[in-house]
């Protein structure tokens, strides 16, 4: 069953019981799921990065934006108009197929993995989460992999509180730690 379905049969019952919300429309609902990649370190010996592009795309399932610097730091050798980063928002059907695989395939690849942290909430029911490596999605083999590059990962939600938007992570199973 995949994780559409699963929200419109399982979920909202299940968070109109444990939030004590009576309708439908009031129940939290993820809005999207934004991937952000700096590539800065990486231009610096003047490479291509599109390696990093066609590896977000993967990930992903859409092609991402490359973002370009708005103002020159000579402090960073960076002038205005060089690409810095790498983001790529994902809404409906591809927001969810991406949740699915997070939880079910990439989160149990990471080495040592106890779990995310319940504090990276940022007090308007959003919850940012950063990957040291993107090698733990199965769309990536370890073989192509040029340099290791670590994501930005940000769940947005109709959720107006952090306890919220827990309740409606944790009920697509997301892997939080154990208290």
């Amino acid at each position: 069953m995949s994780f559409v379905t699963e929200y419109t049969t399982s979920v909202v019952p299940l968070l109109k019981k444990n939030l004590g919300i009576s309708s439908s429309m009031a129940i939290p609902k993820m809005e999207k799921i934004v991937i952000n990649v700096g590539i800065g370190s990486w231009l610096q010996g003047g490479k291509d990065f599109s390696k990093i592009v066609e590896g977000v795309e993967a990930i992903s399932g859409q092609k991402p934006v490359v973002r370009n610097a708005r103002l020159s730091v000579s402090n960073f050798k960076l002038r205005k108009g060089m690409p810095v980063g790498v983001t790529v928002t994902l809404r409906g059907s591809k927001m969810f197929d991406f949740l699915e695989r997070m939880v079910k395939v990439a989160a149990p690849r990471i080495r040592d993995f106890s779990g995310f942290s319940v504090r990276s909430f940022d007090g308007r029911g959003n919850y940012s989460l950063g990957l040291k490596t993107y090698e733990v999605f199965p769309e990536i083999h370890y073989k192509e992999v040029v340099k290791n590059y670590g994501l930005a990962i940000t769940f947005v939600t109709t959720a107006n509180n952090d306890e919220a938007a827990k309740e409606l992570l944790s009920s697509f199973k997301f892997p939080f730690k154990k208290k």
